[in-house]
């Protein structure tokens, strides 16, 4: 079976699920890689030598090879590139693609209406309606903005992305999270320094729960545009002790981290495409408190199960969110162990892995079967319709 997974370029949320493919398929699977990865992301830690990794082509040194190893292919995944001449032909001839996308109207469904916007989306999506054309959707909302356009009639399917998998003894890990820090609740933020990130927020539950006289600790990890007023803000409300403050980590020394904690703070707002960093905390065993306008929270959290959703946004919300654990803590844990079960048993790159070479043996043999959860099920179309005007959240 030919396997093609075409995108911009590889990286670390990537590889365990191609890692798996290759590990199933062998040198019938290749990834194609389309520019080299920015600078801005080698700063954060995600740089790798793609050309040491045995599967990947670099289609802008061996152009030739690339567009026949995607013409041969048995399945094509194409991922967001601006190299779609690469594997549009293959689209209108018939053969069985899986485009995957994040979402295309996150800034403002009403977007969906400009002429030019619907003229391109028809070009790239809309006309392979009627094609073996799927579309594997990287987050809740991305069905939403597709459906708008019409395009992928039944043909959505749960997907995202997939950071490696660790595996814990469970009991030493939830040890380890008790004894950590002197029973001294341990919390953790990680990310980009931005705005869409909402980093802010923790600082000023910080300020709030330190009024409260609650026993807590923050592990705040990511650089960005926004550090130093951040840091002013925790030296001015007194803060310093509350806070231990990393800069960015290498995405394992992140985990390192997370392992050590309660509680994952994930406060971007719908801006945020996916957020891998659900993935990674939920893996380590920390109960999530995340806004569910994100990509990955409605896929992977069941509210009050293996996490907690805050659903409009606001710091409101959220705060009030970690506060209900702080009063009920024996739910942390709870929360924690079932985050972990989540990502080791169903969200992880070898169940995806599978599920994608199962989904190609059903096609070929003109079956339908799905699985109920997890990546390759079907997706509910959810509602995506905020956006800001004037500085205020609108529904």
């Amino acid at each position: 079976m030919k396997t093609v997974f075409l995108s911009n370029y590889i990286n670390h949320h990537q590889i365990p699920f191609s890692d798996a493919l290759y590990e199933a398929l062998g040198e019938e699977y290749h990834f194609i890689q389309t520019e080299p990865m920015e600078e801005s992301r080698r700063q954060m830690g995600w740089e790798l030598d793609a050309r040491r990794i045995p599967y990947v082509v670099l289609s802008y040194e061996e152009e030739e090879r690339a567009r026949a190893l995607i013409e041969e292919a048995d399945l094509v995944l194409a991922g967001w590139t601006k190299r779609t001449d690469l594997f549009l032909d293959r689209m209108a001839e018939g053969k069985l693609t899986l485009r995957i996308s994040e979402r295309i109207y996150r800034e403002g469904q009403w977007k969906a209406v400009s002429p030019r916007g619907l003229a391109a989306k028809y070009r790239e999506h809309v006309r392979f309606r009627n094609k073996p054309v799927y579309l594997l959707c990287a987050g809740a909302y991305v069905a939403s903005d597709f459906s708008l356009i019409g395009a992928y009639p039944g043909k959505m399917l749960r997907f995202g992305y997939f950071p490696p998998l660790r595996r814990y003894d469970t009991e030493t890990l939830f040890a380890q999270k008790r004894s950590f820090g002197g029973g001294v609740l341990q919390m953790v933020w990680a990310g980009r320094l931005i705005a869409l990130k909402h980093p802010e927020f923790v600082v000023r539950l910080a300020g709030e729960l330190k009024a409260m006289g609650c026993a807590f600790h923050i592990h705040f990890i990511g650089s960005g545009p926004l550090e130093e007023e951040l840091s002013e803000q925790i030296r001015r409300e007194g803060l310093e002790e509350r806070f231990t403050r990393y800069g960015f980590l290498e995405p394992a020394q992140v985990r390192d981290v997370m392992e050590n904690c309660q509680i994952h703070l994930f406060t971007s707002n719908y801006l945020e495409g996916w957020g891998a960093v659900v993935n990674e905390a939920m893996n380590s065993g920390c109960c999530v408190v995340a806004n569910a306008q994100t990509g990955a929270a409605p896929f992977l959290i069941r509210d009050t199960e293996n996490g907690l959703l805050y659903k409009d946004g606001s710091y409101e919300a959220f705060a009030a969110c970690v506060k209900r654990l702080l009063e009920k803590p024996e739910q942390i844990e709870r929360m924690g162990r079932n985050a972990y079960r989540t990502i080791a048993e169903e969200w992880n790159a070898q169940k995806a892995a599978r599920e994608c070479l199962r989904f190609y043996e059903n096609w070929r043999e003109g079956k339908t079967e799905l699985p109920e959860s997890g990546p390759f099920s079907r997706v509910q179309v959810l509602p995506a319709r905020w956006r800001y005007r004037e500085g205020k959240l609108e529904s």
